[in-house]
C-alpha cells in the first residue's frame, strides 16, 4: 500500500523517447539542483506550468505497524532535469526551491544518459542509486529488456552490478545483472 501514489517522473512523457523533433527547439538542458527535499514539489509546480521535466524515482518500501507502505523517493536527490527555454529556466528558480541550474555543455549525453536511467527503471529490476562512480569496465548487455543499455560494471559484495550514469552529475543507478548477458566494450 503506498503512502502517497507515485508522482510524475517526467514530462512529457515522450521526453526521453528518441530525440521528439519540437520538443528541443529554443530549449537546453539544466540540472538543477534543489533545496534539500524539495524535488517533488518543484517537479509538481513544473508540471503545473508545462514546463519539460525529469525526476527519476524509485520505490521504497517499509514495514510499519504490520503493514508494507511504499513511499517514491528522489533517485539523486537534490537534482531535477529540466529541458527549459531562459523563461522556463528563470521560472524555475523563482520557486525558491532551486539553488543553483547548472547548464549542461553535452546536451545529447545528458539526453542519452536520462533515456538509460528511464529505461533501467522501468525494467522492473530493483534499481540502487550510485554515488561518486569510479571508473570500471564499460559493457552492453546483450539480452534480456535492458538489451542495448551500456554502462559500467563495479564489483560489490552482492556480486556484479551493472550501473548506469549520468556523468554530469556523477551519480548513477545500477541493478544485479547475470554476467552472461554483459559483453566489454571495446
Amino acid at each position: 500500500m503506498p503512502v502517497l501514489p507515485a508522482e510524475t517522473d517526467a514530462f512529457p512523457d515522450s521526453l526521453l523517447e528518441p530525440m521528439p523533433t519540437d520538443l528541443g527547439v529554443g530549449r537546453s538542458w539544466y540540472v538543477l539542483h534543489t533545496k534539500p527535499r524539495q524535488e517533488k514539489s518543484l517537479a509538481r509546480i513544473l508540471l503545473e506550468k508545462q514546463a519539460p521535466f525529469y525526476l527519476p524515482q524509485i520505490p521504497k518500501r517499509r514495514v510499519a505497524r504490520g503493514r508494507v507502505l511504499t513511499s517514491y523517493l528522489p533517485l539523486f536527490p537534490g537534482y531535477v532535469f529540466q529541458l527549459a527555454s531562459p523563461e522556463e529556466r528563470l521560472a524555475a528558480l523563482k520557486t525558491q526551491r532551486v539553488l543553483q541550474a547548472l547548464p549542461v555543455d553535452a546536451q545529447d549525453r545528458l539526453w542519452d544518459d536520462l533515456r538509460q536511467i528511464r529505461r533501467l527503471l522501468a525494467s522492473g529490476e530493483p534499481v540502487t542509486p550510485e554515488d561518486r562512480l569510479e571508473p570500471g569496465d564499460l559493457v552492453e548487455v546483450q539480452s534480456g529488456p535492458l538489451a542495448g543499455l551500456r554502462g559500467t560494471i563495479l564489483r560489490t559484495a552482492s556480486g556484479r552490478r551493472f550501473v548506469v550514469q549520468v556523468n554530469f552529475i556523477q551519480r548513477g543507478a545500477s541493478v544485479v545483472l547475470d554476467d552472461l548477458t554483459l559483453v566489454k566494450v571495446t
